[in-house]
Order: structure tokens, then sequence, then C-alpha cells
């Protein structure tokens, strides 16, 4: 069942506490879903191997980017990498409900690999990431981080995706764009409570409503079952969440198409990073890594096997502007 639209100063205060809220900050905290027992899933021409044997590209050392990386990691020659392991592509658990697969996953070795270095990755809770890696317990953290200027206080990050809102309707729905609020009007809009996307949709529905558009039905549901299925019933227009989960699930079945995305910060631009302990030098040779891996298409083929192309950027960046503190 859906839970009612928002009241007036439910939605004020939402409007007013937009650039207040984190993006994407913990991937499993919006989209988490359970280890797998499928080996493949196969749907709208893309196959994706769910198994412990994920037979990840090939790359070669970077001499380079290995010259940068902090002689107390030389030292052993590891990089030890943490990831949650809660959502479908970033990072999830193989068909043995143990291994580590995904995105974030592959990015990890490839980075890794490109530096010279042997990769371990390992599970953990995303409240345990932080002091993990500022006493030096990991090295890196890999699980959908969004750049903010509160963060930078403690770590240093080298982007390698755009963080990205998505809006999917039914794959045979005639809505086929979403840019700005107008395309909302008058649509049954499913979004997550209490969410940057809510808030988002707020805002651009009292833009609409003084321009004397329909209003948006905002619909709220406890699970992906029943969203999805109130989207390939009929109920729904459109859903409007975290993109890379969203694109998955569009890529795995074909049930659904993406129609638009929106900077994750909106209106403020939002990245994802490696992240590393602030001033040890290895976001250095992590972001060195990654155009590597950008230059040499490796990156490209990691987001497209995992169904990610759209959050591909052009060149990592070294601690840009994060999302503002709130």
């Amino acid at each position: 069942m859906a839970i009612p639209t928002p009241k007036p100063a439910l939605i004020a205060a939402l409007a007013v506490s937009l650039l207040g809220l984190a993006a994407c900050a913990d991937p499993g905290a919006t989209a988490a879903t359970a280890p797998t027992s499928e080996a493949t899933a196969t749907a709208a021409g893309k196959t994706f191997n769910l198994t412990p044997e994920q037979n990840r590209f090939k790359v070669d050392v970077d001499q380079a980017a290995a010259a940068q990386v902090p002689d107390a990691i030389k030292a052993d020659g590891k990089l030890t990498v943490v990831t949650t392991g809660g959502t479908a592509p970033l990072s999830t658990f193989a068909s043995d409900n143990k291994t580590l697969i995904g995105s974030e996953v592959d990015i990890a070795y490839a980075v890794g690999e490109t530096l010279g270095l042997q990769v371990e990755v390992l599970p953990v809770a995303w409240a345990d990431w932080p002091l993990g890696i500022e006493s030096a317990k990991y090295e890196a953290v890999l699980s959908n981080v969004t750049v903010t200027e509160a963060r930078k206080e403690k770590f240093d990050f080298a982007t390698y995706r755009n963080d990205l809102l998505g809006f999917y309707a039914k794959s045979d729905s005639d809505i086929t764009e979403v840019k700005e609020a107008k395309d909302v009007a008058g649509k049954r809009i499913i979004v997550g409570s209490g969410t940057n996307q809510e808030a988002i949709l707020v805002r651009w529905d009292e833009e609409n409503k003084k321009n004397g558009l329909k209003p948006v039905e905002f619909q709220y549901y406890d699970d992906d079952s029943a969203s999805g299925l109130a989207l390939q019933s009929g109920r729904a227009d459109l859903t409007f969440g975290p993109n890379a989960g969203a694109a998955y699930k569009a890529a795995k079945d074909g049930k659904t198409k993406q129609v638009g995305t929106l900077e994750g910060g909106w209106p403020l631009k939002a990245e994802i990073a490696f992240t590393t302990k602030k001033g040890n030098g290895l976001a250095v040779a992590a972001q060195s890594a990654l155009n590597h891996l950008i230059d040499d298409g490796t990156y490209a083929k990691i987001l497209d096997r995992w169904g990610l192309s759209s959050e591909a950027i052009p060149k990592s960046e070294l601690n840009p502007a994060g999302l503002p503190k709130k």
C-alpha cells in the first residue's frame, strides 16, 4: 500500500533542507539486496556473471602510477580495500554467498594491479569504514562514497564515477524523457521517504503548482518488489532513486528503461570516489591509476559490464569540490 502524500508542513521542511541531504551515501541504506543464488542473470541482451569466478579484465602495471604508491604500502605490496557488499551492481555477494563481486570490486582490483599491488577486498559495515581508514587498518574504501566537504577533512578522494539519480519507467511506457520540473507534472512517482530524491521532487512539485501544472502523486513502498509491481501494473508512472541499482535492474530484466538522470546532489554535482586516509599519498597514485584505466579502455569495459556506462567520468579528479556541510 502506498503511504499518503506528505503533508504541507513536511513538504516545506523537505524543500528547505534539500541541499543538506547527502546523496547516495550508504548504498545499502536505499537499495539493499540479499546475496543472489543465481549463477547468471540474463535479459535484454545482457548477461551478468554472478559466480565467484569473475574473469576480471587483465591490466598492466603503470610504472609511473606505481612509483607514486606510498612507501608504507609498497613495503608489503598489498592493497586492502573494503566495501559494504550490499547493493548490486556496485558490490554484492556472488552465488556462493561469500565472494564479493561488482563494479566497485572490479575497479579495486584494476586500480591495485595497475599500481603493481596485490589486492584484497573485504566486506565491512558502512558505519565501520571511516575508523578503519583513519586507523590505517584498511588502505581504501570503494563503496559508493560521495565526496563531501565534511569528509574531505579526514579523507582524500580520487573520483571514478558520477553520483546520479535516475528516473525509470516501464519499458513500454510512452514517457521518453524527464529533465526538469514540468516533465513530472501529474505523474505518479515512486520515491524513497526522507531521501534527497524526494526533496528534489518536492521542490519540482512546488514549482509546477505555482505555474498552474498538475501536482505529482508521491508513492512510497517498503521494498523493491512492491514498487516494481506498482510500476509494472500501471499504478505508478515512474520510479526515482539511485541510478546504479536501477540501471542494473533495467539491463538485467528489460522491464524498465531509463528516461532521465540528475546529479546526486542536485542542483550540485556529486561524485563517487576511491577514498583513502588524508595525507597518506595513496589517492594521488589511485588517481593516476584510474586515469590510466580510463585511457586504455578498461574503465569503460568495467562499467559496461555492470550496466553503469551512464555514470562514467572522462577523467579522475583529486579532491574535487564536494557537497557542502549540512
